[in-house]
């Protein structure tokens, strides 16, 4: 019995386990603004024209016909948000003026052609689409979907409609099949537009503090004090947690091959008499030098400091440390052996903590940042919002992307403005026909601070081909900082 439970219980974790993959694989995926925007468009969209269609079942007046432009100007919307298309003014007035449009222009065909034999004349036709062009473009309308609504408001049976308004039963609105299609047109769009400004203002417009990570978390920094640059390093996360109010860092010295009694005796817990004098130096050493540390980042920052010493495995002990003391990011010193990242540093920022490597010159003061981004993406978010929190009110993050054709350009611009809308701050976006190493090496002296993404999410034969992009510009005049998105921050 107690080996069944057993049984039940790790399939039981292995199950969740798998669905804290999912959804993080999920988030992940939806990060991406094309993908958030389709999916968005697949869900609301038909949705939208369900209504419509209930409405068109319960008024008989509301024909079939709005079908085709609404639903056409309505994936316009939804699909392309911060276009100039995706206009709730453009899109109702757009769509309205064409059918009322065909209609100008199915009555002026009839009075001057009487004696057409055709059921829709040539003539109204090519007026419907000559007035819809004219007044949509004077008036700055101009819809695709106008010419859709112009064409079909033609072929509207002939006879009259009637519209019953339900709180007044008594009240009957006689209209002519046209006129009910226009005014349908009116009702439908302004539905939908409506529907689109309360996505667009409540949700698409706030997605970075619904489904980015770092805009709501990232705000609890653990530093390992390693190196030299220490200081510098620190003194970058204080300012990454300053940006919230919640913000704090933790400061932590890991001595290795120290006796845990040493600690402990330290904390006031175990017996003083067996400690070693030199192990209680070492630590009264680590930890003077630490709240030295603190005291000038709460000086400078105004941000609340603790400080650990702790024992062990560096790497292990770092992630660790960084749980217990609820700390959701780990800003540390680039650290390299024999030409490559240490195995300190590999291991930290292949852990499932968000984490940033710093390479220092000895400046802390980041107000130009240059954020060169290859994908759009959760690590893409990341490093604009840890620019945008260095840069503060007074610099500016610069986001760039590399192509190696004139045709990619288009392309590579929409997926820059799909990066940096969603953030409050002066973001500028730079797009460069040059190899991405030249492009930083020779832009570099401009900026106080290069952030990058790590090779994490790049596969070995990848990596093996294309060596990761901070491996080749070891010699940049700035400072340099690789971001990774852990398992936990996604």
């Amino acid at each position: 019995m107690g080996r069944r439970r057993e049984r039940v219980r790790t399939a039981i974790r292995r199950l969740r386990s798998a669905q804290r993959r999912e959804v993080g694989e999920f988030l992940r995926w939806i990060e991406n603004t094309d993908n958030l925007v389709h999916l968005s468009v697949l869900v609301f969209v038909p949705l939208l024209i369900a209504l419509v269609t209930l409405l068109s079942n319960a008024i008989e007046a509301l024909p079939y016909l709005l079908f085709p432009p609404l639903a056409s100007g309505a994936y316009t919307l939804f699909v392309r948000p911060e276009s100039r298309y995706a206009s709730p003014r453009r899109f109702v007035g757009g769509i309205t003026l064409g059918a009322l449009c065909g209609w100008v222009a199915f009555v002026a065909a009839q009075r001057l052609f009487p004696a057409s034999t055709f059921t829709v004349p040539p003539a109204a036709a090519a007026g419907a689409i000559a007035l819809t062009g004219i007044v949509t473009w004077v008036l700055d309308l101009e819809e695709p979907s106008a010419f859709s609504s112009a064409l079909l408001v033609l072929v509207v049976e002939m006879g009259t409609g009637t519209i019953t308004l339900q709180p007044l039963p008594a009240l009957v609105i006689r209209l002519s099949p046209r006129s009910a299609y226009v005014l349908s047109v009116l009702l439908s769009t302004a539905l939908v537009a409506a529907a689109f400004v309360v996505w667009d203002k409540t949700f698409y417009e706030r997605r970075a503090t619904y489904l980015y990570g770092t805009t709501h978390g990232d705000d609890h920094v653990l530093v390992p004090m390693r190196g030299d640059d220490g200081v510098e390093t620190a003194t970058m996360a204080a300012r990454i947690a300053a940006a919230h109010d919640a913000g704090k860092v933790v400061l932590l010295d890991v001595l290795e091959d120290l006796n845990p009694d040493v600690l402990a005796a330290h904390r006031g817990e175990g017996d003083p008499a067996a400690v070693d004098e030199a192990g209680a130096e070492r630590v009264r050493r680590a930890a003077e030098r630490l709240d030295k540390t603190a005291t000038r980042l709460r000086e400078q920052t105004g941000v609340p400091c603790e400080v650990i010493v702790a024992s062990g495995d560096p790497a292990p002990t770092t992630l660790d440390t960084a749980d217990r003391a609820n700390c959701d990011l780990i800003v540390m010193p680039y650290e390299t052996a024999d030409g490559a990242l240490s195995p300190y540093v590999r291991r930290v920022l292949s852990g499932p903590i968000d984490a940033v490597a710093h390479r220092s010159t000895g400046t802390t003061d980041w107000r130009r940042v240059m954020v060169p981004v290859v994908r759009p993406g959760d690590t893409a978010h990341a490093m604009v919002d840890f620019a945008t929190r260095l840069a503060g009110d007074t610099g500016r993050a610069s986001v760039c992307t590399c192509i190696g054709d004139e045709n990619a350009r288009r392309g590579a611009e929409h997926r820059l403005a799909n990066v940096v809308e969603a953030f409050d701050a002066p973001v500028e976006t730079r797009v460069a026909r040059a190899e991405i190493t030249t492009y930083i090496q020779e832009n570099a002296k401009a900026y106080d601070l290069v952030m990058l993404g790590s090779s994490g999410d790049r596969s070995t034969a990848s990596r093996l081909i294309s060596p990761p992009t901070f491996r080749q510009i070891r010699d940049v005049d700035c400072d340099v900082a690789i971001v990774d998105r852990g398992d936990a921050g996604r």
